[in-house]
């Protein structure tokens, strides 16, 4: 059973297709990354998947389920969750208190989901009682990480992780993902920094203009000259 299939999705803003017929998969334990340029397409597929926007075309699944049709916090409650582009976490909100809307649709989090949170992200649990916008942005990208897992996913979904990041909390940001992934969490990664994620996933798709160009193993796409050049500058 393959744990996200999408199927010739496409998805338009007005006139504008943004998506083209994109299919992906991701399988169990997996580290599956969409690279691409701006514009190219994959914050759409991922809002897409996460039922934030509709397919105009295609089909989704996820663990054998269809959700293409689903609102988007059904969605959720399946175990697909993702941590938006951006961080998107609640400036004046304690630390706990925007963990605690992480497990929102579960209802009360349990004491594991914040030890788990806490083993990953250390500084958060100094944080605790701090207000979410006084973080740096290193962060604060570990708390939407961490808001993000309260939900238990099944599979994480990583919106641009390292945007915007000192290069000290890029290759720690990319650690972490291997830890969650290697604790049992599939990952769907989103990514500008091709480099960093072709080295952390296992299985890639390039995107450019709403379509996938190239699919393969994530070491084949780092030694692929054409990646390289577009993507690694080289």
């Amino acid at each position: 059973m393959s744990m996200l299939v999408l199927e010739d999705i496409r998805v338009s803003y007005g006139n504008i297709e943004a998506v083209k017929g994109i299919s992906l998969v991701v399988e169990p334990g997996e580290i599956v990354t969409l690279i691409g340029g701006n514009g190219a397409g994959k914050t759409t597929t991922l809002k897409t998947i996460s039922g934030v926007r509709r397919p105009s075309k295609g089909k989704i699944s996820f663990l054998d389920e269809r959700i293409d049709k689903l609102a988007a916090h059904e969605i959720v409650t399946r175990g697909l969750i993702q941590s938006p582009e951006g961080r998107r976490i609640f400036p004046g909100m304690s630390v706990r208190e925007n963990l605690e809307m992480g497990a929102y649709h579960r209802g009360e989090p349990d004491a594991p989901d914040f030890d788990r949170v806490f083993t990953l992200f250390p500084v958060l649990k100094e944080r605790i009682k701090q207000a979410g916008g006084t973080l740096s942005g290193g962060e604060q990208q570990m708390l939407a990480m961490g808001r993000a897992l309260m939900g238990r996913p099944k599979l994480l979904m990583l919106d641009e992780p390292s945007m915007g990041l000192a290069p000290m909390f890029v290759e720690r940001i990319f650690q972490i993902i291997t830890e969650i992934n290697q604790q049992g969490t599939s990952i769907l990664l989103i990514e500008q920094n091709a480099q960093m994620a072709l080295q952390t996933a296992h299985r890639g798709y390039v995107i450019e203009t709403g379509e996938i160009r190239l699919s393969d193993r994530a070491d084949k796409l780092l030694g692929n000259d054409e990646v390289r050049k577009a993507y690694l500058g080289e």
